[in-house]
């Protein structure tokens, strides 16, 4: 850990982990993904964290709903500066593309935005099933997550991201290990063996 770098509590494991600690949730089912993600939010908001939700499959009011009926103390989204709902639509690919370099630069100045609002630090957490609607460029999704990576080190955001077994297919999920540092199994987060640093990601994908 960095001198200056922070500790998180990430909600769902009693270890806390430093900020800007990049994670897969690979689940199986709608249970396993909201007892986790339930806690990650809820552990942002307890500690006064900047909170982002990227939601594909339902609207802001319904995220805000289902993490209420989980016991998190959710607060409005039309007055709250530390947690908002988007959908992926507006955040991934809001001209119809997707481009990695301007989701990677979102993610910068979420972090300084957060910074300037005096914020102990900042999280987000983005369900990655867009990525299955045939977005022009979305064959960079993962491109995109092996530099997330490096971003994280200068703008440590705490970050998981949502994959969905019964939805993406194994090779794109094996793919999506190689790129997370962390994994959450089993409502642990454990190191994961079959990452692969960003530079020979990228040597190993631009072979493909």
């Amino acid at each position: 850990m960095c001198k200056n770098q922070i500790s998180v509590n990430l909600g769902f494991t009693e270890e806390k982990f430093p900020a800007g600690t990049h994670m897969c949730l690979i689940y199986n089912n709608e249970e396993e993904q909201r007892n986790i993600i339930s806690k990650f939010v809820e552990g942002g908001l307890s500690a006064g964290e900047k909170v982002a939700y990227f939601a594909d499959e339902m609207e802001p009011d319904q995220i805000s709903e289902w993490l209420a009926s989980m016991g998190v103390a959710v607060p409005n989204l039309k007055e709250s500066s530390n947690f908002s709902v988007s959908s992926t639509a507006e955040t991934y690919h809001p001209e119809g593309i997707f481009k990695p370099e301007e989701m990677l630069d979102n993610l910068k100045v979420f972090y300084e935005t957060a910074k300037e609002e005096n914020f102990p630090a900042s999280r987000v957490t983005g369900e990655m099933s867009w990525a299955l609607k045939n977005i022009p460029g979305s064959n960079r999704l993962m491109e995109y997550e092996a530099k997330v990576n490096d971003v994280l080190v200068k703008y440590p955001v705490t970050a998981v991201c949502q994959y969905d077994a019964n939805e993406f297919d194994g090779a794109t999920l094996l793919e999506c290990l190689k790129v997370h540092p962390y994994i959450i199994a089993q409502g642990q987060i454990v190191r994961n063996p079959y990452y692969m640093n960003t530079e020979d990601f990228l040597k190993e994908w631009d072979l493909k």
